[in-house]
């Protein structure tokens, strides 16, 4: 028997303002079911498979909805889910979800997304071609059951390696919160809401993982106990990815606190320092506003006795300054209100 062949391959371009938007129809034939994968599809491409395999409008709908919360619908000869992941190309805090949605039956599996997840355009490429010819005839030969773990399994793994990129991160987070020279307030707050947002895609993502264990389930040939521990195994990942992220989360609780307080800390150092130097020149700006007043004074405008010469006034002013000023230093330091 024949196993793994492709039986068609249909290729259009979608035009746009600045550049061509590639819709890409793979279809792959394996030995008891067919791979059909949809990237940029049209919504004609889906009605199309919509009306051969009777799936519900809705679900085609849903399909060609951008962002669609996670989700799974089950009929009596297929079930359909709705799954989000992290595209691979992203930079921290900026990139958006990627969603895939799939049709599973016995004899088929659809997957719809728009081609930004790679280990799925790569998985797919493997099945196109014979480079890999072993790893091709595993992924082919069974059922479709076993495909979609496949597909769930890359997908995981490339999530656990971006929750690793996380820590990371995290790492050198660390070393410029002790840093005063370097500000990581706005790195702390771009990496808190990159955590929240896989946790928003890991925390459901589980529990759809389990109901599509059971879906599979239903079908004759995704019976075996060993698809069973294969799909463990993902949950496993997604545990894994789930826990990494909850360690995160409250390592940045305390990042930012610590920036909070270190933060604090040296503003009122700031603060401190500006109001001693504030403090000691209250003598100064009080005798020289006397000694700017037109009025009699020692040593003033005016006055006979210039027992110093000229610079008299000047004098005055700047002994009747130091004095006070270096009594109110002492006082100060004498308190510890000055440190060294």
């Amino acid at each position: 028997m024949r196993k793994g062949f492709i039986t068609n391959r249909l290729r259009s371009n979608k035009k746009s303002v600045d550049t061509p938007i590639e819709n890409k129809i793979e279809t792959i034939q394996g030995e008891k079911f067919v791979w059909i994968d949809l990237q940029n599809p049209d919504r004609n491409d889906v009605e199309k498979l919509a009306e051969k395999y009777n799936f519900n409008a809705l679900n085609v709908e849903d399909c060609m909805t951008k962002f669609e919360l996670p989700k799974l619908d089950s009929y009596d000869d297929h079930f359909f889910v709705i799954l989000h992941f992290p595209p691979l190309a992203q930079k921290t805090g900026i990139s958006k979800n990627s969603q895939l949605s799939i049709f599973v039956g016995k004899d088929f599996l659809i997957t719809v997304h728009q081609g930004d997840l790679k280990p799925l355009v790569e998985l797919a490429d493997i099945c196109k071609t014979n480079v890999d010819q072993q790893r091709k005839d595993r992924l082919l030969g069974k059922s479709s059951g076993l495909l979609l773990h496949e597909i769930l399994d890359v997908l995981v793994d490339d999530l656990l390696h971006t929750s690793r990129k996380i820590i990371a991160n995290l790492d050198d987070i660390e070393d410029r919160v002790f840093d005063e020279s370097k500000p990581v307030a706005r790195s702390i707050a771009l990496l808190r809401r990159e955590i929240n947002r896989l946790r928003r895609i890991a925390n459901p993502l589980k529990r759809f993982v389990l109901e599509i264990a059971k879906q599979v389930k239903r079908f004759p040939d995704s019976q075996d106990d060993e698809l069973t521990l294969f799909y463990d195994d993902v949950i496993d990942h997604i545990d894994k990815v789930i826990e990494t992220l909850e360690e995160s989360r409250e390592t940045m609780e305390i990042y930012k606190d610590t920036d909070f307080v270190l933060s604090n800390e040296k503003t009122n150092k700031v603060l401190a320092v500006l109001t001693i130097i504030f403090t000691l020149a209250i003598p100064s700006t009080v005798i020289g506003t006397f000694y700017g007043m037109n009025v009699d004074l020692p040593g003033g405008i005016g006055s006979n006795s210039m027992f110093l010469g000229p610079f008299t006034t000047f004098i005055l002013v700047i002994i009747a300054s130091a004095v006070p000023a270096i009594m109110m230093f002492t006082y100060f330091k004498k308190w510890g209100w000055i440190s060294n």
